[in-house]
């Protein structure tokens, strides 16, 4: 293959890589995004609510099909994993596992707490672009009278946003998870799987213990 033909296929190729990846970029702004899974979720929970009281696991259906698909569960998981999702403390299963159980345990969280959801209402902050590949946007919730400002960083997935930490009220989400499960790491006299196997993410508790 001569000189000329070889710069040609790897400009082409180049070209093509580039192309896929400018295509590939979110098309929404991160707070339409935002916007738009949370209207999505607290349309269910509205519509919902009255059976919503005594069903736990209608909650959890309702967050699993309207929150959890946008969940960054992997980049969440290893923030709250700290140094403990590096290859030196932990093997790709052990982070898999981990990772499987924070999901689902989040979805417990996050249900017990949207179960108490009556007819709060939320305005989005001005938003100011940044081009950071981890935006921010911030809602304002309305919780009878208390406005509790809840911030969402989002991660670029390629094709959409992902939700990858929540703040309430200042209060790092993942942060918070990560000193819970140091704790439960302790617990389980360092044996990480079994820390793995006994961890319960506790947002209620994270948040309250900053107050």
């Amino acid at each position: 293959m001569n000189t000329l033909l070889k710069q040609t296929l790897t400009a082409s190729i180049l070209t093509t890589m580039f192309a896929g990846t400018a295509f590939a970029a979110p098309s929404e702004a991160p707070p339409a995004f935002v916007k738009k899974v949370a209207d999505g979720l607290i349309a269910r929970l509205k519509a919902d609510h009255a059976k919503l009281q005594n069903n736990p696991a209608a909650v959890k259906t309702i967050v699993r099909q309207n929150l959890d698909p946008y969940v960054d569960s992997q980049a969440f998981s290893r923030i709250v994993m700290g140094t403990y999702a590096t290859n030196q403390y932990s093997t790709a299963a052990q982070r898999a596992k981990f990772e499987n159980n924070f999901r689902e345990t989040l979805i417990e969280n996050y249900g017990s707490a949207f179960a108490k959801f009556s007819n709060q209402t939320y305005t989005i902050r001005p938003y100011k672009e940044t081009n950071s590949k981890n935006p921010v946007v911030t809602i304002d919730f309305n919780n009878k009278g208390e406005k509790i400002p809840v911030s969402f960083q989002l991660a670029d997935k390629g094709n959409q946003w992902k939700i990858r930490n929540i703040n309430v009220s200042g209060i790092d989400l993942g942060l918070q998870f990560r000193n819970q499960f140091a704790a439960t790491v302790k617990r389980n006299g360092g044996d990480l799987d079994k820390a793995i196997a006994n961890f319960q993410p506790d947002a209620e508790a994270a948040v309250e213990k900053k107050k």
